[in-house]
Order: structure tokens, then C-alpha cells, then sequence
């Protein structure tokens, strides 16, 4: 049984939850794509739903499986989200923004009533830092924000695309910092979120309902 086939379970398990007249916030990257596109499933044997992307990418992809979309200006709740993770720990401490769509999607998990977190079992990890820190950062500040970094005792580098920046969907730099292994995640993400001219990052705490991970054949569950 290999790694996609366990986000593809995963994602299976994670869409019975979807019922009639749900906002329902579509996450990004790889293991949400197989959850989107049992959604259009869904929607095509007439599940009544609008939802919410967390990124263009997955704005386009929703769009071209005609699955209904709501402007998140237009809500003042989310009802489920399904998304993916870079690694999460049992206790539903998060690392995401691997794909560059992080601030979407915290936005969108801050609004979410019940974010559904579904990964492969290479995802699972006992603590939080062999994958960097994803942070995302007002180009003006970049340089800055990779001096506050350093005091923090992290290393970080500025995510490239070709010989340019990398650009988030709101134009933004992400700078992937390497803290090592964090031994406390809660305390590293309020000193990050007092840096000015960070605008979002990486980890997740307090936002997960739950992770389906895939496991051989079967999912295991999370909560």
C-alpha cells in the first residue's frame, strides 16, 4: 500500500462528513486533491454545498469540477474543512504551508467549525521541526524578519522559485525556517506572531478537530 493510496482513503473518510447546505472550506495540496475530487463526486450525485478554497489552485481545480464556491467575505462561518498537513504530532500540534498556502488556510481553519486534517502515514511525527517552518512575510520586512529568526536561534532562508522569490497567492514571501526539533511549539508561535511583518506561519495549534491518516488499507483517527 503506498502513500497515495493512504491520502486517498484518508480523503474518502473524511467526505461522509459532508451533509446538505454545508460551507465547506477545500484545502491545498496533494492529499486535498484526492478529498476534492471525491467532493465533485459528491456534488455530482447531488450533495448540496458551497465551499470555500484556501488558495487559487484550488479555486481553479474546484471550479473545473463545478463544485460551488462562496466568497469568504460573504460568511461568518465555515462548517468543515478538509485539508491537509506537512507533519502533524498526535496531540494535533500542525506543521502546514509546504505548498505556499498557509495564510489562506489558517484564515480559513480560524473560521472552521470543524477542520479535518487527513494525511499519509509518513506525516505522523512524535514532535514538530525535521520539517522547516514555513513563514509567510511582507517582502519589505524579509530581511528583518530573517535577523528576528536568528535571535530565536532558527536559520532561515527565503523559499525560491526558479532565481526569484517565491510568491504566496497575497504576494508575499515565505521564508522556511529551521528551529530543529521544537520542544515548545505554543511559546515559538507566540514569538513569531509578535514579529512585524510576519504575516502568518506555519504552525498549527488549537485549530484541528481531528487528522484521518491513512494507514495500509485502513485510517486511523486522531482527535
Amino acid at each position: 500500500m503506498n502513500l497515495e493510496q493512504e491520502k486517498e482513503f484518508a480523503a474518502k473518510e473524511a467526505v461522509k462528513l459532508l451533509t446538505d447546505n454545508m460551507i465547506v472550506g477545500l484545502g491545498t495540496g496533494s492529499s486535498s486533491v484526492y478529498a476534492i475530487r471525491e467532493i465533485a463526486k459528491l456534488v455530482s450525485n447531488g450533495l448540496k454545498i458551497k465551499a470555500v478554497p484556501t488558495s487559487n489552485k484550488t479555486k481553479e481545480l474546484a471550479e473545473a469540477l463545478n463544485i460551488p464556491l462562496i466568497d469568504i467575505n460573504l460568511i461568518n462561518s465555515i462548517d468543515i474543512t478538509i485539508d491537509g498537513a506537512d507533519k502533524f504530532t498526535s496531540d494535533l500540534i500542525l506543521i502546514k504551508g509546504g505548498g505556499g498556502a498557509l495564510l489562506r488556510e489558517k484564515i480559513v481553519a480560524s473560521l472552521t467549525k470543524q477542520e479535518i486534517i487527513i494525511a499519509d502515514s509518513s506525516k505522523e511525527v512524535k514532535q514538530i521541526g525535521k520539517f522547516k517552518v514555513p513563514i509567510e512575510v511582507i517582502p519589505f520586512a524579509s530581511n528583518y524578519i530573517l535577523s528576528q529568526i536568528k535571535i530565536l536561534n532558527g536559520i532561515g532562508k527565503i523559499r525560491m522559485e526558479g532565481d526569484r522569490p517565491f510568491k504566496t497567492d497575497q504576494a508575499n514571501n515565505i521564508i522556511d525556517a529551521d528551529f530543529g526539533i521544537i520542544s515548545d511549539p505554543t511559546s515559538l508561535s507566540k514569538k513569531l506572531n509578535d514579529i512585524n511583518g510576519i504575516v502568518g506561519h506555519g504552525i498549527f495549534i488549537g485549530l484541528t478537530s481531528k487528522v484521518i491518516m491513512g494507514k495500509g488499507d485502513s485510517t486511523i483517527i486522531f482527535d
